[in-house]
């Protein structure tokens, strides 16, 4: 049989983890050694990163709602209460969007929340 020495893989393998470090920094884009280091890293910080996203928006929605909230007379923690005894499921991403671009449907909403409680 024939010997089998995996130098097509080795190179393929290397070659891809010197694509994904292309545009790093020195050598961590040249030498498989330290871009391997440094892909496994980056790796990291997307993956904690798409969680922190989540959180991220969530808080910039939250403080869009408060602030039209307060314009409108009322604070948010007020103001989701009322909507949800209203019967009003909008979630916070939508809340935020017609705060930004609908002020007078948002002051319709404060409204209802208003006459709910």
């Amino acid at each position: 049989m024939a010997r089998v020495k995996g130098a097509l893989m080795t190179r393929k393998r290397r070659n891809k983890v010197l694509k994904a470090a292309k545009g790093y920094w020195g050598s961590k884009s040249k030498h498989f050694k330290m871009a391997k280091q440094a892909v496994m890293k980056s790796g990291n910080y997307a993956f904690v990163g798409r969680k922190l996203k989540k959180r991220e928006f969530r808080k910039l929605w939250i403080t869009r709602i408060s602030a039209q909230a307060k314009v409108n007379g009322m604070n948010y923690s007020t103001f989701m209460n009322g909507l949800k005894k209203a019967g009003v499921t909008l979630n916070r991403k939508m809340l935020a969007e017609i705060a930004v671009s609908d002020k007078a449907g948002f002051a319709a909403l404060v409204e209802q929340a208003k006459a709910a409680l």
